[in-house]
Parts: structure tokens; C-alpha cells; sequence
């Protein structure tokens, strides 16, 4: 088969495979090369049972799928698809330094690359990694290496949920009179509007625009506390009527440590189930990281070893309970009744959760597949939460930018039944809003 010279020649690192299996549909006009390394590589992930084992096992089977349609290492166009996928060979060239030590198997993906590079020098060769320490070795030796980002999200440009604006003072005053009204701008559904007079700052206004009513209308008037918790500022207020909104299935809370994205969420699903009986039970649930790893061979019964994950959601139910030693027996007794369960997302693969309010705290570990396999679950009249801190990031496979719950704000944005707040004031402490600026 003869091959152009001048197409654009992609070296593929493991851990872009690892994150997401089908990354090879995502090229469009290139020759995608994957060494043998990475073949290797995969192959020890075969049989993890979680994410990182699923996508290792569709990668294999979609690349032997190609295997039966030609020889692999002549290249083989993928389907539909102006892409050619190649398996190479470890391709090792003279004069390298002796820092690229070919037993690693990164040094070896970069000696591919170079020696691509030094085979076809009027193409582009790239080298895909999540490995910022090979992409910067790569630049050392004149390859270009770049980021996997399988995703249009720009950081910067992150949906924030809500806009301000400057009107004029009879477009409030109509609003506090007609409980609605339209302006001149392009508005997401349940998008959150701060109306300011453009003569009067004081003169203001909050609502949420509504595709149903074509217009801005007030937010939801929760009762005076929603068990003992009131909105401290602007974006507390905008989260609490997204929150206590039963029109909106799916909500996303993103913010700062401290901000009270998992208080407000859990006092909103105490009073949503225990107050008004709408939902059947509050199911709190955060990533036992990573997702889908079993919780361990340490003594103790099931509960015992999840209380150290779930401790931190213990700690917001009781302080909604009240700050005293009785505090833990009410929350052992909501849990004695089915009215709260507090679990880790390990096994949440295969279930139908309906009639729940099911929060799903510290998301921004989540993968964008981990998040479809949850949201997935959501049973007839089921709200899902989802909070997370996207600067917080524990998992090495994801980033501020392809953080699956980044990847659910932007693709619910604008959605009838999904409202999105990002809440920037810390309100834990003078001492923790300090700490999260500064340190």
C-alpha cells in the first residue's frame, strides 16, 4: 500500500489510550503509529477492573477488529474514517544520548517518534501524551508533543451558570412587578441572571431564565432555612434554587474548598426527602479513588473500611443535624430507616436508582465515561447532584479541562432539566476563604 509522505504522522502514548479507548477516531487525516510499547503496556492493564482495565480491553479488541481487514503493519484505514493506524515497531536510531535508556518504555515511544520524524521529514509528527515529563523530553529532542484532550472545553472559558447585566431601571421594575421579563441577550436555559440598573448599582435584581416562559423569572423562595442553612451571597442563592428545583433532573455545582457546594446539596436533599417526601431517599456517594478499585483487605466490616472515604460527608450530615453529641444517632438512625445511604461508586455499574436524590460528591475525579456510566443510572423521578472543585484533581488521568464533571457542565449547558452554578466566595471560615486564595 502506498502511503503520502505528507500526512500528518500521530505517535500515540498509553496513557491517551488508557483514558479513552476510541482516542484513534479522533484524528480525522492522519497516520496514527502505536509502538510496541504501548501494545505492552496495554496489555498489563487487561485485566484491572476499573476504568483504566475497560479501556485497555476495548482498545485491543477494536485494533484486532482492524487486524482482520489488513496487515497492521502496513496500515489499516479505520472505517469511514481518512485514518490509517499503524502498529510499529520500536524504532531505535544512532547518536540517541545515553538518557534514553530503551528498557523505559516511554524512551522507547519517543525513539519511535524521533526515528518517524527522521523517516519522513516533510511531515508533521506529533507525539499524543498525558505524560507532561515525556512531552517535555520530546521537545528536548525536537518532536512536538502535545496534550490528549478529546474535549472543546476551554478552562478560561468554562460555563459559570450565571451572567450580570446592565439594564435599564424599568426592566426591573417590570420584573418585580410582572414577575418576568426578557432582555436583549442570548440566554442558556436555566441560566442565572444578576440584573444591575445602569444608573443605580444598588438597584438590582436575581432570577433564572426560563425556556418554558422565554424569560427571566425570580428564583424559587425556599422557606427562611432549608434545615438550618441559609444563602450567604448571590451564587448560594443561585445553587439553592437550582437545588430545591424539581424541574431541573441534574445539577452541577463547581467551586472552590469552601464554598458550600456539598452543605447546600445535602441540606437540599435532607429537606427534599425527609420535609417534603419527594424523593424516596438521599443517596450521598463519592469516588473511592480511582473509581471502580474494590475497598481493600483491611479489617473490618464494610462499613468500617468505607468510613474514612465517607467520613467528610458524615461531617456535613451531622453538622445539618446539629453541632451536639446527638448529632451521629440521628444520622445513624436516617440510615437504620433507608432514608440516607452513604456509599462509595464502585459498584454502581448495572444499577437503576428511581425516585433519588443522589449527590455525587468530589466528581471533578471522574472521568467523562465514569460520569455517563452515573448519570446513566438515574431511575423515573430521580435528581442527580453532582459538586467537585476542578483545580482539586487527584487522578492522574484527568485534568482541569477533561475532568468528566467539566465535560458535564459544558454538554447539560443550556439543557430544559440541568442548571449549572459555579460558586467563587468561600463562606467555611475568615481563616479557610484565606487559605484557598493565598496558599
Amino acid at each position: 500500500m502506498t502511503v503520502k509522505t505528507k500526512r500528518r504522522k500521530v505517535v500515540l502514548d498509553t496513557n491517551v489510550i488508557l483514558f479513552d479507548a476510541f482516542a484513534l477516531l479522533k484524528f480525522g487525516d492522519a497516520d496514527i503509529h502505536i509502538p510496541f510499547a504501548v501494545i505492552e503496556e496495554v496489555d498489563k492493564f487487561k485485566r484491572d477492573q476499573g476504568e483504566n482495565g475497560r479501556n485497555a480491553r476495548q482498545f485491543s479488541r477494536f485494533v484486532d477488529v482492524l487486524r482482520n481487514k489488513g496487515s497492521l503493519a502496513q496500515g489499516v484505514q479505520i472505517d469511514n474514517h481518512e485514518t490509517f493506524v499503524y502498529i510499529t515497531t520500536d524504532m531505535g536510531i544512532s547518536g540517541l544520548g545515553t538518557e534514553l535508556d530503551q528498557a523505559k518504555a516511554d524512551n522507547r515511544i519517543l525513539s519511535t517518534a524521533l526515528a518517524l520524524q527522521k523517516q519522513h521529514p516533510r511531515s508533521k509528527v506529533e507525539l499524543i501524551s498525558k505524560d507532561i515529563n515525556l512531552r517535555i523530553k520530546a521537545d528536548v529532542y525536537g518532536i512536538y508533543a502535545t496534550d490528549y484532550d478529546n474535549s472543546d472545553v476551554n478552562q478560561e472559558d468554562l460555563y459559570e451558570g450565571y451572567q450580570e447585566f446592565d439594564v435599564a431601571p424599568s426592566k426591573i421594575d417590570q420584573f418585580y412587578q410582572d414577575k418576568k421579563v426578557t432582555i436583549d441577550a442570548k440566554l442558556y436555559g436555566n441560566q442565572y441572571v444578576i440584573l444591575k440598573d445602569s444608573s443605580n448599582p444598588n438597584h438590582s435584581a436575581i432570577g433564572r431564565y426560563s425556556l418554558k416562559e422565554k424569560a427571566i423569572i425570580p428564583l424559587i423562595n425556599p422557606p427562611d432555612s432549608i434545615w438550618g442553612i441559609t444563602a450567604r451571597n448571590v451564587e448560594q442563592s443561585f445553587a439553592l434554587d437550582a437545588l430545591m428545583n424539581d424541574e431541573c433532573m441534574m445539577v452541577s455545582l463547581v467551586g472552590k474548598a469552601g464554598t458550600g457546594k456539598t452543605l447546600l446539596a445535602i441540606a437540599a436533599g435532607l429537606f427534599k426527602t425527609l420535609d417534603e417526601g419527594r424523593y424516596q431517599r438521599l443517596l450521598v456517594s463519592r469516588p473511592i479513588f480511582p473509581m471502580g478499585r474494590d475497598i481493600g483487605y483491611l479489617p473490618g466490616d464494610i462499613e468500617q473500611k468505607l468510613n474514612p472515604w465517607m467520613q467528610p460527608i458524615f461531617d456535613n450530615v451531622e453538622f445539618l443535624m446539629g453541632a451536639d453529641k446527638k448529632a451521629a444517632g440521628r444520622t445513624q438512625e436516617l440510615i437504620n430507616q433507608g432514608m440516607l445511604n452513604i456509599e462509595p461508586l464502585t459498584y454502581i455499574r448495572g444499577r437503576s436508582i428511581p425516585k433519588q436524590y443522589l449527590i455525587v460528591d468530589e466528581a471533578q475525579n471522574l472521568t467523562p465515561h465514569e460520569i455517563k456510566t452515573i448519570i446513566t443510572r438515574a431511575g423515573s423521578g430521580t435528581k442527580i447532584v453532582l459538586t467537585g472543585d476542578v483545580y482539586q484533581i487527584d487522578n492522574p488521568y484527568v485534568d482541569s479541562a477533561n475532568s468528566g464533571l467539566t465535560h458535564a457542565v459544558e454538554r447539560f449547558k443550556g439543557q430544559e432539566i440541568a442548571a449549572h452554578v459555579t460558586l467563587t466566595k468561600g463562606e467555611r471560615s475568615a481563616l479557610a476563604e484565606l487559605a484557598a486564595n493565598i496558599l
